[in-house]
């Protein structure tokens, strides 16, 4: 059985930063391995440790710079990853789910995965989308806010629990090959060892472009536009008062009475 994980690198931001023109200045950003996805990484390596999986898959999109943060995939157990991009991408604006499905349907066209685990959303976009419209351009079943999975996966199919509205949760069984977006908090994501970080570094990390996918350049064509980025405006303000409580009492009774709560 193989299973493909969605493996994305996020920008990590400073408590304080600046915007230029339509973007963070780079100085204030990081790097680091989307949180939902490291949770799809670690319940993929678990199903590999316990005899189901016989291969773990990753596959991203992104640049060169990318790689040693998906390389952290490897380390924790992965078996080899597929890195995609190419001039087109380089120069795309905005990759939108449309995108990112006909790019992710073509790599699950060539490497026909059993199953495949992608994060419930990523940390920048947040589109919570990509997972299930991948489901329906290859054909394969899917369940979406996955926070259990039972590792045994008989006759076929795998038996899940899944997060809904208002608290409930639904149990439910999927036939493979299926599609599962995976919440936080399924299981506790390992950190990678020693060993494992040296090891990632002599695994396969595949770089796949556009026609090697045999994908338009066109799929790359968002009908999104991104037109302003600006840090919201505080909705209030807070005030701390440093003291004992009879010292701030009646500092606080004084705020209190200038607006109007106490009389």
């Amino acid at each position: 059985m193989k299973v493909l994980v969605t493996a994305k690198e996020v920008a990590t931001v400073e408590n304080e930063f600046e915007i230029e023109e339509m973007a963070i200045a780079d100085r204030y950003l990081g790097a680091d391995l989307n949180e939902w996805d490291d949770y799809a990484v670690e319940e993929a390596v678990q199903l590999k440790e316990a005899d189901i999986a016989a291969e773990v898959v990753t596959v991203t999109i992104g640049p060169d710079d990318c790689e040693q943060t998906i390389r952290q995939a490897l380390a924790k157990g992965a078996d080899r990853a597929i890195r995609v991009w190419d001039d087109t991408l380089e120069e795309a604006t905005l990759l939108d789910v449309g995108a990112k499905t006909e790019l992710l349907a073509a790599v699950v066209e060539d490497e026909e995965p059993d199953l495949v685990l992608t994060g419930v959303q990523s940390d920048d976009d947040s589109f919570g989308a990509t997972g299930v419209s991948l489901a329906e351009a290859v054909d394969y079943e899917w369940a979406a806010v996955v926070n259990h999975l039972e590792h045994d996966l008989k006759d076929g199919g795998a038996s899940i629990r899944r997060e809904l509205e208002g608290g409930v949760e639904e149990l439910t069984d999927v036939s493979l090959p299926a599609v599962l977006t995976i919440q936080t908090g399924i299981n506790e994501p390992r950190y990678a060892s020693l060993r494992g970080i040296r090891q990632a570094q002599r695994k396969e990390l595949s770089v796949q472009d556009l026609a090697a996918l045999g994908v338009d350049e066109s799929a790359v064509d968002s009908a999104l536009e991104l037109t302003a980025m600006y840090e919201p405006e505080s909705q209030s303000d807070v005030m701390l008062w440093e003291g004992s409580p009879e010292e701030t009492a009646g500092e606080l009774a004084e705020l209190l009475r200038e607006k109007g709560v106490a009389q």
